[in-house]
């Protein structure tokens, strides 16, 4: 659906393909049919959390008049290690999500939206750029403004609470309230992140609720409206319907991005997007990102959906699958994650930042991680990392990190030492991900070691 046929290369090669009949469709439905319309396809999120798109809009335009302006954002941040699939979409056709941009700023009353994407995205950035110039000057973009931000490379720049920050010229630090409560420039600039008792739900004059969807979700919503619920729902499974977009990468034949039917398996996709595993080698681990628990091989038959994922004790994430062969030692991939998470953390919870940098101290120690004392601390500091934090980066710490815990304690799941990096994709070159290497010398304070 969202990759289908040949990159699109012009609005009216769009139209060509139906374009704009999910905008015609949403004048028709009005904003209240859009949001239920929604609700019924049963779309999720697919920026990771699979949260229901239609209660989200939903919240975001309660409260009327008095709660302040509205405001849409499209989160292409993504920095996720393992995904590629936002910036897959807007290659191969940006006109989707500027369509689904308007539909959300109609709905929602809103005037201004926003495209943030990192700095380093120029192509993507100059499809978008390109679409919403053709958009405005075909005279369908109903007066929206629709503004590009180019925001830093870091990984919690994706995170919505910090995007918000990084839109207003700050630096990507998480704030406490979720947008759809106070959103972009509020009253109080800084309600998002330093509000004391005196704010609640009950006092939001000025809040301005922002809706925040990821590109892949937002790029739906035209096909949805257009075509309606019931033709959403045909595929997929009955709480996951539709399609999602899938990246593979690791230790695969080669690494790749394509869409696949909600319920598809897991090990198909890494079939078809991988092209298996070398010879000689097997499936040891799958990570979903770094924001999920292990899967393991008898996990390759599970459908990609949020509830038989759940029904594991995994997630889905955002579709993005890093796979580890046989070689793969448990306490090296802990390790890696770990240092990840603590270097990208931004420092604002201690019980975070101190958290995962003794966590990652820990699993470096060699193997003396896994004796009795080590192995009692850093399960002690799992528990205990999540403490008063503004985002879910230590969430992630615990849930992954502490899947892998039963591994390092039993012997037979031991393997090679690889000088494992966990990071982010740079760009597809032919069959492979070119990685961000300079990951390994990135330090707690977001600087580089090699300058």
């Amino acid at each position: 659906m969202l990759l289908s046929g040949d990159p699109v290369d012009s609005l009216a090669a769009y139209r060509d393909r139906g374009g704009l009949e999910g905008y015609a469709a949403a004048r028709a439905l009005g904003s209240d049919g859009v949001i239920e319309e929604l609700a019924a396809s049963g779309l999720r999120g697919r920026g990771g959390a699979g949260f229901p798109v239609g209660t989200k809009w939903r919240s975001v335009a309660a409260g009327g008049a008095e709660v302040g302006d509205r405001f849409v954002v499209a989160n292409g941040a993504e920095g996720e290690p393992g995904t590629f699939k936002d910036r897959t979409v807007l290659r191969h056709n940006p006109y989707a999500l500027i369509e689904g941009l308007l539909i959300a700023a109609r709905t929602l009353g809103a005037e201004r939206a926003f495209v943030a994407l990192k700095a380093s995205f120029e192509v993507e950035a100059g499809r978008v750029a390109e679409a919403a110039e053709e958009f405005a000057a075909a005279g369908v973009a109903d007066g929206v403004s629709i503004e590009l931000v180019r925001g830093p490379d870091e990984y919690l720049f994706g995170e919505e609470k910090a995007l918000l920050e990084v839109i207003e010229g700050e630096d990507p630090l998480p704030r406490l309230f979720p947008p759809y409560i106070y959103g972009l420039f509020t009253t109080d600039p800084q309600v998002g992140w330093s509000a004391g008792s005196t704010l609640d739900d009950a006092d939001r004059a000025g809040a301005n609720p922002t809706l925040v969807n990821n590109i892949e979700s937002l790029s739906t919503v035209p096909a949805v409206l257009a075509r309606g619920a019931d033709w959403y729902r045909s595929t997929g499974t009955s709480e996951s319907p539709g399609t999602i977009v899938c990246t593979v990468s690791g230790d695969t034949v080669r690494h790749g991005v394509g869409e696949f039917e909600m319920g598809t398996p897991l090990g198909h996709v890494i079939e078809e997007l991988g092209g298996g595993m070398p010879a000689g080698r097997a499936v040891k681990y799958v990570l979903s990102g770094v924001s999920n628990p292990v899967l393991r091989a008898q996990h390759l038959a599970t459908p990609l959906s949020y509830e038989h994922m759940e029904a594991i004790g995994a997630g889905l994430g955002t579709g993005g699958f890093i796979v580890f062969d046989d070689r793969t030692d448990p306490t090296e991939l802990a390790s890696a994650v770990s240092r990840f998470l603590s270097v990208e953390s931004c420092g604002q919870c201690p019980a975070c930042k101190l958290g995962t940098q003794r966590i990652t101290e820990l699993l470096t120690e060699e193997a003396s991680v896994v004796e009795a004392g080590p192995l009692a601390e850093l399960s002690a500091r799992l528990r205990n990392v999540t403490d008063s934090s503004r985002c879910f980066l230590p969430s992630q710490e615990q849930r992954l990190v502490g899947s892998l815990v039963p591994d390092m304690r039993d012997p037979s799941w031991r393997g090679e030492r690889r000088d494992l990096l966990i990071t982010k994709i740079l760009d597809l070159d032919g069959d492979r991900f070119v990685l961000d290497q300079r990951q390994a010398s990135k330090q707690p304070d977001w600087t580089y070691a090699d300058g």
